[in-house]
C-alpha cells in the first residue's frame, strides 16, 4: 500500500458535510437525469440480471456465483448458509454451517457477513466454533449468511468497472486504496487516548469505544493497552466510511494488465455492465500485473466511486465525479432498455430499500 503521512489522516471537507446535506445535490441531479430519460429507475437496467441492478437489496453471493468457475479462482472461497425460522432451527443451522465450511475447506478464522448487506453491517471475523454459534444465533430468521475464507493480504482496494452494452470490453474507471481504521502508537498513550487524538479515529470514536449498538468496538483491556512507538493498531475489521476508514485515489496505478484481468472476470458474468470489485491484494506491484489478489465482494450500480472520498480532493471534484457516475449509469440503462431490458419498477425499488434497512437493524453487531 502507498505509505501515508501524518497529513493524510485528516478528514475530507466532503466527509464533514452532514450526509443528508451532502447527497441533496446528487438527489437533484438524479431527478434531472430521470426527467431527461423518462425513468427514475433506469440505471437498474444497467445490470438487468441483478435485482435493482445492484443498487440495494440484492444478494451479494449471486454476484460471486455468477462468475464462471475459470474466473472464480480470483474470488475468496465462500459458502452460503441459511438461518431458518424459529429458535428450534438454530442448532440445525449451526451444524449445517460447520458442515458447509468443512465441505468448502474453509478454516477458522473466516469472515461472516449478511448476504444482503450494506456498509459493513453484520460483518465479523469468526475465530472459533463458539463465535460461529453466537453469530448464527443472533442472525435474523429466514435470511442467508455468507461464510468466506479470510484473506490475509495486507492491502485492500476497490476497483470500479464499466462496460457499455454492445462493446466487447469494458474498462476500469477507478482504483481506490482502503486503509483500515487504525491508530499509531507512541509508546506512552493508551489506545483510548490515541483514538481521542487522531482526527479520523475520533470522528468515529463512538463506534470504536463501544457506544454504537451496531458495532462491538474495542474491549476495555485493548483500549487500556499502550502500543509501542510506531506500532500500527487496527481498530476495526470493517474498512469503510462508517468506521472512519481512509480512502486514497489510486488511479495512477491502473494498468492494462489489471484492466484485462478485471474485464475477464466481469465479462464472465451475465449482462454485468457496471460495478465495483472489493478485493484484498498482496502488493501494489502484483495488483498492477493483475495478480496476487482475491475478490471478497462485488457491488452493482450501488457501488459508489469511493475514490471521491480521498481527503485531497476538493468538493467540486467530488461532485463532478459522482455526477459523471450517474450520467454513465443512465447511459448504460438507456442502451439496455433499447435492447429490451426493463428497469425495476419504482414500487419494488423502494420496497427493497425498506427491507434492507429493516434487516440491517437486526444483524449482529459488526467488528
Amino acid at each position: 500500500m502507498p505509505e501515508l503521512t501524518v497529513g493524510d489522516r485528516k478528514l475530507a471537507i466532503a466527509e464533514r458535510i452532514p450526509p443528508m446535506l451532502f447527497y441533496l445535490p446528487l438527489i437533484l441531479s438524479w431527478i434531472g437525469f430521470s426527467l431527461r430519460h423518462r425513468s427514475f429507475t433506469l440505471p437498474t437496467a444497467a445490470n438487468p440480471k441483478i435485482f435493482t441492478g445492484g443498487m440495494w437489496g440484492e444478494s451479494k453471493s449471486d454476484y460471486l456465483l455468477d462468475i464462471t468457475p475459470e474466473e472464480r479462482t480470483w474470488v475468496a472461497d465462500f459458502t452460503v448458509v441459511r438461518r431458518g425460522k424459529g429458535a428450534f432451527s438454530v442448532d440445525a443451522d449451526i451444524k449445517a454451517a460447520q458442515a458447509a465450511l468443512d465441505a468448502q475447506g474453509i478454516a477458522y478464522p473466516f469472515i461472516a457477513k449478511p448476504d444482503i448487506g450494506w456498509h459493513g453491517h453484520g460483518v465479523r471475523r469468526i475465530t472459533c466454533f463458539a463465535e460461529l454459534q453466537d453469530y448464527i444465533t443472533g442472525f435474523p430468521e429466514n435470511t442467508n449468511i455468507i461464510l468466506q475464507r479470510y484473506v490475509p493480504y495486507a492491502g485492500e482496494a476497490a476497483i470500479l468497472y464499466a462496460r457499455l452494452p454492445g462493446e466487447r470490453h469494458g474498462r476500469v474507471l477507478s482504483l481506490t486504496f482502503r486503509y483500515f481504521p487504525h491508530v499509531v502508537g507512541n509508546g506512552r498513550e493508551t489506545i483510548r487516548d490515541l483514538i481521542g487524538k487522531d482526527a479520523r479515529a475520533r470522528w468515529k470514536s463512538k463506534l470504536h469505544l463501544g457506544g454504537d449498538a451496531t458495532h462491538r468496538g474495542l474491549g476495555e483491556e485493548e483500549l487500556a493497552r499502550v502500543p509501542a512507538a510506531g506500532e500500527v493498531v487496527q481498530i476495526a475489521l470493517i474498512g469503510n466510511q462508517r468506521a472512519g476508514a481512509l480512502y486514497r485515489d489510486g488511479r495512477r496505478f491502473i494498468t492494462a494488465e489489471m484492466e484485462r484481468r478485471i474485464d475477464g472476470i466481469a465479462g464472465s458474468m451475465t449482462e454485468f455492465h457496471y460495478g465495483r470489485f472489493d478485493l484484498r491484494f498482496e502488493t501494489v506491484d502484483a495488483l498492477a500485473r493483475g495478480e496476487g489478489f482475491s475478490i471478497v465482494e462485488v457491488n452493482g450500480i450501488g457501488g459508489e466511486a469511493i475514490d471521491v472520498w480521498d481527503p485531497r480532493l476538493p468538493v467540486g471534484e467530488v461532485y463532478r465525479r459522482l455526477v459523471d457516475q450517474q450520467r454513465l449509469l443512465f447511459l448504460i440503462g438507456k442502451r439496455n432498455r433499447a435492447r429490451g431490458f426493463h428497469p425495476t419498477k419504482f414500487a419494488d425499488f423502494a420496497t427493497s430499500l425498506f427491507r434492507q434497512n429493516r434487516l440491517i437493524r437486526q444483524y449482529p453487531a459488526s467488528t
